[in-house]
């Protein structure tokens, strides 16, 4: 999302996991979003940092207080979160759901008209297995599956540069040769990501020119290639 602001676009990013909300740390957010008339609307207007516009259910209750809802509430709040948040201005709405095939994931896809789903994993086979179920799922639904992107591909020693694939190798090329979707990029594993992530700063902001920054980088400019294609509707997620 970062990455696609950088781009020129203007970029919103919603936060559907509702039991885990981590935006708020991610990126160092801890106000409430304001409510105002929008054309004749009370509106939730989504707070702003690093060039996106946020919601999540983080910033509407304390850091340490669990949700303890039922599938109902999700689901409301899924759509209150696309309905009643001000995002007229966005060209693309990058929304990051919580794994599985749950309540979040079945309320997005009866509830907007998604221009595709990326499917995000590890290499090992322990993960893929969630990953395909959820590409499976996307597909049954109508929404066009973008591509996969493997996470935690691959780790290099800051000290000596040896490489070691720590979660296994392969597994993410082989899934989307397998299911005939894209690979759109591979993330290696880099501490300083875990640590910008716990400080509020996108590691690609804070060293634009590692290597973890020019893989977010490749894997948005295919997102970007994949929506202009196929023309996007108003809600791109």
């Amino acid at each position: 999302a970062v990455t696609l602001a950088g781009q020129g676009y203007q970029v919103g990013l919603m936060d559907a996991d509702i039991y885990g909300p981590s935006i708020p740390t991610m990126l160092g957010v801890r106000d409430e979003p304001a409510i105002r008339d929008v054309e004749g609307r009370r509106m939730i207007i989504p707070l702003e940092r690093h060039g996106l516009k946020l919601m999540s259910l983080g910033f509407l209750q304390p850091e340490d207080d669990p949700v303890i809802w039922r599938g109902p509430l999700v689901m409301r709040a899924v759509r209150q979160f696309l309905r009643d948040v001000d995002w007229r201005r966005c060209d693309i709405l990058v929304i990051d759901l919580p794994p599985g095939t749950g309540d979040a994931q079945l309320t997005l896809t009866q509830s907007a008209p998604l221009d595709g789903a990326i499917i995000v994993t590890t290499p090992q086979d322990v993960s893929l297995i969630d990953a395909r179920k959820g590409l499976h799922m996307f597909r049954e639904v109508d929404v066009p599956v973008l591509g996969i992107i493997e996470n935690m591909s691959v780790y290099t020693c800051p000290e000596c540069g040896h490489t070691e694939h720590i979660f296994r190798s392969g597994g993410g090329r082989r899934t989307s040769e397998e299911l005939g979707v894209p690979l759109l990029g591979s993330v290696p594993i880099d501490r300083r990501v875990a640590e910008c992530g716990d400080d509020g700063t996108p590691a690609l902001l804070a060293y634009p020119d590692s290597e973890v920054a020019c893989a977010f980088g490749d894997i948005a400019v295919a997102v970007a290639a994949v929506l202009a294609d196929q023309g996007g509707s108003r809600v791109r997620s």
